[in-house]
């Protein structure tokens, strides 16, 4: 993540959740939440970038365990609040860029609206790392926004990568220009399958995606 990305989700880390908040979104969210229940299901978990530990709270009770990663002290502290079923979740500060240093054995790893936070030219640098501490045949579950327009957050730039970015302000009115892609189904497919995922399976609703697969042989 970098300093600008850190340092927003840092200080917004406080009002994060309300995002999920939107009334039109509900029924959408209650869809994805017992999607991503069915996916890990006795897995054991290796997520990263879990934020305030929202979707950490919602994949716990059916999986077998859970290691939930960010790189923000702020928002993992929050996370630390939320409630668990005993014994199944550890929280740990780690880069969701270099998940070898995270300890554990994982049969599945997870992570939830992060992609459109890596920008185009980065996404290497997080799924090749992501695939090896995984392991070959490890299922990976990944989920994100789509554009929805008159709900989302409009896009206010496009770089020369084609990366988009949006302009959020927070309560106390600090304005930051955030990272924020939104792949095409084509695009996240042709991307995956490049980085070696096999048995693609992609779920396309009007403000989410959810795709999963499994990782095919990986690279040292």
């Amino acid at each position: 993540m970098n300093g600008s990305l850190l340092e927003y989700y840092g200080k917004r880390a406080v009002e994060y959740e309300q995002v999920y908040a939107k009334p039109e979104r509900q029924p959408e969210l209650a869809g994805l939440t017992l999607l991503l229940q069915r996916l890990l299901a006795g897995h054991e978990v290796l997520e990263l970038a879990c934020g305030t530990g929202y979707w950490t709270a919602a994949i716990a009770p059916p999986a077998h365990s859970v290691v939930a990663t960010d790189v923000s002290p702020e928002v993992l502290e929050l996370a630390t609040r939320k409630s668990y079923p005993p014994g199944r979740v550890r929280l740990e500060l780690a880069d969701a860029y270099a998940p070898e240093q995270i300890g554990g054995r994982f049969t599945a790893g997870f992570a939830g609206f992060w992609w459109s936070h890596v920008s185009r030219q980065d996404l290497p640098r997080f799924l090749g790392p992501f695939h090896r501490r995984l392991g070959c045949g490890a299922r990976v579950v990944l989920c994100d926004n789509r554009y929805a327009e008159g709900s989302s957050t409009p896009v206010s730039r496009t770089d020369a990568a084609g990366n988009t970015y949006q302009r959020r302000l927070l309560r106390n009115g600090a304005a930051y220009e955030v990272l924020k892609n939104f792949p095409s189904p084509g695009e996240l497919e042709r991307i995956l399958a490049f980085h070696g995922a096999t048995d693609i399976a992609l779920t396309e609703l009007t403000y989410y995606w959810c795709v999963t697969y499994r990782v095919g042989a990986v690279t040292p």
